[in-house]
């Protein structure tokens, strides 16, 4: 009786400690984007906490065919026909717009999602400095945007990416 109480002990010890040191925030959020007034292009984006970081999927359709600026904005509201109420990119530290693999960028700002000639497009990548939280670092309750024509990563502060075609709200799932 003795051993297997310590042997429980040791493995509610371990189980605890291994807790502890995970990074907090959820495992798993998503967002299911509809179109704006006027447009068709729908999709779903999930985003998964993998150690410190977390890995984006996205899958769309209803696109125009070439690139489409995509960014996580500020607010999770797509009350407004054209998606405005969404606001800015989210950008908690104050950056300046840019490409997400260079060092000065919003978190905000994703990579460019390319739609084929069917208007169809599918996007894996993993994005630093978000959690999938609430708050300032925090992407629940936060708004994903698709929009018309290319983002050119250097445009302030949006990347002249065009009209919102599509948005959605990132929840805890």
């Amino acid at each position: 009786m003795k051993a297997v109480f310590l042997i429980a002990t040791s493995l509610m010890t371990l189980a605890l400690t291994a807790c502890s040191s995970m990074p907090t925030g959820g495992a798993a959020a998503q967002a299911e984007l509809q179109p704006t007034k006027g447009n068709n292009a729908r999709g779903t984006v999930s985003f998964t906490r993998q150690g410190n970081q977390v890995v984006m999927a996205a899958k769309f359709s209803g696109l125009t065919p070439g690139g489409h600026g995509f960014h996580i904005h500020e607010k999770g509201d797509c009350s407004a026909p054209d998606g405005t109420s969404a606001g800015g990119h989210f950008n908690p530290a104050g950056k300046k717009h840019g490409h997400p693999q260079h060092e000065d960028h919003h978190v905000g700002d994703l990579p460019m999602l390319e739609a084929d000639a069917s208007g169809n497009a599918s996007l894996t990548a993993t994005l630093s400095g978000i959690s999938l939280t609430q708050g300032d670092s925090g992407i629940i309750g936060r708004g994903v945007i698709v929009h018309a024509a290319p983002d050119d990563f250097k445009t302030q502060p949006t990347g002249n990416s065009g009209g919102r075609v599509a948005c959605g709200v990132i929840a805890a799932r």
